[in-house]
């Protein structure tokens, strides 16, 4: 590869008897570390990635065939229409065409949509084949690309089909983000925010110190950002690869989310959801006396000056209620809420009651 990357901070993931370590690259110009981590026994490489990156996949497959790879390129939809059954029956077929056997290794490449899905390939062709992220968005690199859960959506809900199958690697390419929209930037920033208040109360206060760089790849703390929020994830996962127990906390807003997200028909962007769904969560901790004013309050007002959403229709509560009753989160007949106690102190509310769901919503119905 003609440029050599530059690595900035390392962050090791796993090391516990459930799963082998693996380490999350960030700097730029990092395509140069996937030759590393293909492993000694691949002979064929698949690259997994949607139409807008065809340039990088590209580059990837004549690099590694200049390696002696064999590789192909699986173009897939972009955003969540890749997160299907179907895609991932197509990605099945292509490698069943080119000889894929158990040594060879799947690169997916693309938002967090992308890397579930090529992960969810990964995990399910021949019982488990090694794979490597590529993230090239803010919400993959500090949420969906880490941590090893992998899935794909249903008519029922998001990510109701998944495995648990941790990446030889991620490589965090910050040079990707310098072209990213906007709005799909700031998507990601609700993701860092989210990491802020269950773990690292100092993402806030970079955030708070300048919203308008958090909004930007250009801003003064967006290393540090990413970072912080990717050691956070980390340090959580490592401890409950298969979300037994404490790395539940990772879905704070998530459970009101995903159902904002089913409702629209995966038209909203995940961390727009994700920002009603933590103003919802903190509702829900202020109403039931578990989270002082002070904190459900900076929930609106960081969140709020990034730009992202704080509402939501009204008149869709029964909806979001009935989507919520499938969620992975929930138990039987139990819903089941991260809520916070406090300023990186994140807990299980069990069980409320409708009227203080109700009440909950009704601070964010538009």
């Amino acid at each position: 590869m003609a440029v050599a990357g530059l690595v900035t901070a390392r962050v090791q993931v796993g090391g516990s008897p459930a799963t082998d370590p693996y380490e999350v690259l960030i700097g730029r110009q990092l395509l140069t570390e996937i030759p590393g981590l293909l492993g000694p026994a691949a002979r064929r490489v698949a690259v997994i990635h949607p139409a807008p990156l065809v340039g990088t996949a590209e580059r990837i497959r004549a690099d590694l065939a200049g390696l002696g790879y064999e590789v192909i390129t699986v173009q897939v939809p972009d955003a969540e229409a890749a997160k299907s059954a179907e895609v991932a029956a197509y990605c099945w077929q292509r490698l069943g065409q080119s000889g894929f056997t158990r040594t060879d290794v799947i690169v997916g490449v693309g938002g967090g949509a992308t890397t579930d899905v090529a992960g969810f390939v990964a995990a399910t062709w021949l019982r488990g084949v090694r794979w490597i992220a590529v993230p090239t968005t803010v919400l993959a690199m500090v949420d969906a690309a880490v941590g090893g859960k992998t899935g794909i959506n249903t008519a029922e809900g998001k990510n109701l089909v998944g495995a648990f199958h941790p990446p030889a690697g991620v490589l965090c390419d910050l040079s990707a983000l310098d072209s990213l929209p906007v709005d799909d930037y700031v998507s990601g920033v609700a993701e860092i925010i989210k990491a802020g208040f269950i773990s690292d109360p100092v993402i806030l206060d970079r955030v708070e110190d300048c919203p308008a760089g958090a909004r930007s790849p250009a801003g003064p703390h967006t290393a540090e950002l990413i970072e912080r929020s990717i050691r956070v994830k980390a340090r959580v996962v490592s401890d409950d690869l298969r979300e037994s127990g404490p790395r539940e906390m990772l879905n704070y807003g998530h459970t009101l989310a995903h159902a904002i997200e089913k409702n629209e028909r995966y038209t909203w962007r995940h961390g727009a959801a994700v920002s009603v769904g933590m103003v919802f969560a903190s509702e829900l901790g202020r109403l039931s006396g578990r989270l002082d004013h002070a904190t459900a309050d900076r929930h609106r007002s960081v969140l709020e000056s990034v730009g992202l959403p704080l509402t939501y229709p009204g008149d869709q509560w029964a909806e979001l209620l009935r989507c919520m009753w499938v969620d992975k989160k929930a138990r039987g007949k139990i819903l089941r809420f991260i809520v916070l106690d406090g300023p990186g102190r994140p807990a299980v509310l069990e069980g409320p009651g409708l009227s203080l769901l109700s009440a909950a919503y009704t601070r964010v119905a538009a």
